[in-house]
């Protein structure tokens, strides 16, 4: 089997085939519950199922000991909501209510889910022959085949989330933040201990890679306490799917709610926050706002929320407090709106720690490019900023996707070890990918934070070769193939006049 990335986990297609067998019986937003909610039954069915078949092939007798798959993080599943029982209603009239039945039973035995999983899938417009069909793609979906390496849920949600975008006729507002993207803010942050917020947690994410970060350190995931919230419904139930399966627990707020309206954590002060929100978010409210707290900075304008989400964040770090946010690069030196003066704020009140300027093409459902902030109430190198452009990082896994490499010697590492030696003051600047600068010399850029400004352009390496030896070396290369040239049209000739046509 070819080596799976985040691009191709192997079941996209037959993901999106299911959902497109119910594109003429419902609207996008109503089969895409219809998909996800399979999706979790399925994957925690796949889990279940492997753990009680080496229960069995112990032979103790503890296969229907709910306590064995507790202990392994793996959810019980009753007798009536396992796959075999709905693959076996598959073609029968009651397979809605089959499907809702094992969704209430799973919530029964498993309380983190109350409430959470979908029961929808007997309503009378749901066509019971197509969600059977749907039934019979998944029961040939393996999907804990692929393992924990990839956040499953998240991934086969953003591209479904793609697709029913595309389908509906419009972009979608919200998308799956990559994983090497995540990654990298984990990776600078570091946060083995206290509280990680998400204002807009998506499918959670940015919680499974802290999770994973802190384990690959021999950590204890125990040590955090994970805070998030997110406005759309379905994501919000996404995340809290996501995070069950991991075994991490997490506040997410009673409900989904929109983040500026109804702040579900407005005491919290967090040691960490990592951010990936909706990309140049208008119309988003900031008239009926206009004295909030939040607003230290400057009131940020109705028609881009960037610097609305950066003030948000800001006022949820605890005094020592560390975040990492992804936002399209028109931050970095727009002035509409009052942006460049809360900018100004931002750098002059010593916040902003470092830019790293990211690749375009890491986003599977938007080219927009993207740089990291990295902001620091509690910073190091006092009255200095380090900027990284990492733009000619990464690695194109398909012809449209990138990714930054993993890996000790990987290019997540390498933008890590950065900040980390910038941090310790032992960082010298390299020409083409980073530069310490002060807030003097950023002034003088009018408090522009694109990192090209500052980083220069690398050095190239000096050809050797004289110029009358190359031109000599190249024009005979150039002779040699014109020569091959010339002898394929002839041959060419010859083979359309065997034919019967002639040039």
């Amino acid at each position: 089997m070819a080596k799976l990335n985040t691009a191709d986990i192997g079941f996209e297609d037959q993901i999106w085939k299911a959902a497109d067998k119910m594109r003429g019986n419902l609207d996008a937003s109503e089969y895409k519950s219809v998909v996800l909610g399979l999706i979790f039954l399925k994957y925690i069915s796949d889990k279940f199922e492997a753990r009680y078949q080496a229960l069995v092939d112990e032979g103790e007798g503890f296969e229907e000991d709910k306590d064995e798959y507790t202990a392994e993080n793996i959810f019980y599943v009753p007798t009536d909501a396992r796959w075999s029982v709905i693959a076996a209603a598959a073609h029968t009239p009651e397979i809605g209510t089959t499907i809702d039945n094992a969704m209430r039973a799973i919530e029964k035995e498993n309380r983190r889910l109350k409430d959470i999983l979908p029961k929808n899938f007997a309503r009378p417009e749901l066509d019971k022959r197509r969600l059977g069909d749907v039934v019979d793609l998944f029961t040939n979906i393996k999907m804990h085949e692929h393992g924990d390496s990839k956040d499953i849920l998240g991934r086969a949600y953003e591209y479904c989330l793609s697709k029913f975008a595309e389908a509906e006729g419009k972009l979608a507002g919200e998308f799956y933040t990559p994983a090497c993207i995540v990654k990298t803010l984990v990776n600078v942050l570091e946060p083995y201990a206290g509280r990680v917020y998400d204002p807009c947690c998506g499918s959670g994410g940015m919680f499974v890679q802290s999770a994973k970060f802190i384990e690959s350190h021999a950590g204890n995931i125990n040590q955090i306490s994970v805070y998030g919230q997110d406005s759309n419904p379905t994501t919000w139930k996404m995340a809290q799917m996501n995070l069950a399966i991991r075994g991490i627990e997490a506040d997410l707020g009673q409900y989904n709610a929109d983040t500026f309206f109804g702040d579900c954590h407005p005491t919290l002060k967090a040691d960490f926050v990592l951010a990936n929100p909706p990309f140049n978010l208008s119309d988003w409210g900031a008239d009926k706002l206009a004295d909030d707290v939040r607003w230290k900075f400057g009131t940020p304008p109705n028609g881009n929320a960037n610097f609305a989400w950066i003030q948000h964040i800001i006022h949820h770090l605890a005094p020592a407090g560390k975040a990492g946010v992804v936002l399209a690069n028109g931050s970095l030196s727009s002035q509409s709106g009052g942006e460049g003066e809360i900018r100004r704020k931002l750098v002059e009140a010593d916040l902003v720690d470092c830019i790293v300027a990211m690749p375009s093409q890491l986003f599977y459902t938007t080219q927009i490019p993207v740089s990291i902030w990295f902001f620091n109430k509690a910073k190091k190198q006092k009255g200095k900023t380090l900027f990284i452009d990492a733009r000619n990082l990464g690695t194109m896994v398909t012809r449209k996707l990138r990714e930054l490499t993993d890996g000790a010697e990987g290019d997540i590492m390498r933008i890590a070890n950065t900040y980390k030696a910038f941090a310790e003051g032992t960082l010298a600047d390299e020409k083409g990918f980073c530069a310490v600068v002060d807030i003097q010399k950023i002034a003088e850029q009018d408090f522009i934070l694109t990192p090209g400004r500052y980083v220069g352009i690398a050095e190239q390496e000096q050809d050797a070769e004289p110029f009358e030896e190359k031109m000599s070396r190249l024009t005979g290369e150039l002779a040699t193939l014109f020569e091959q040239s010339h002898t394929l049209e002839a041959e060419i000739k010859k083979q359309l006049e065997s034919i019967g046509y002639k040039l």
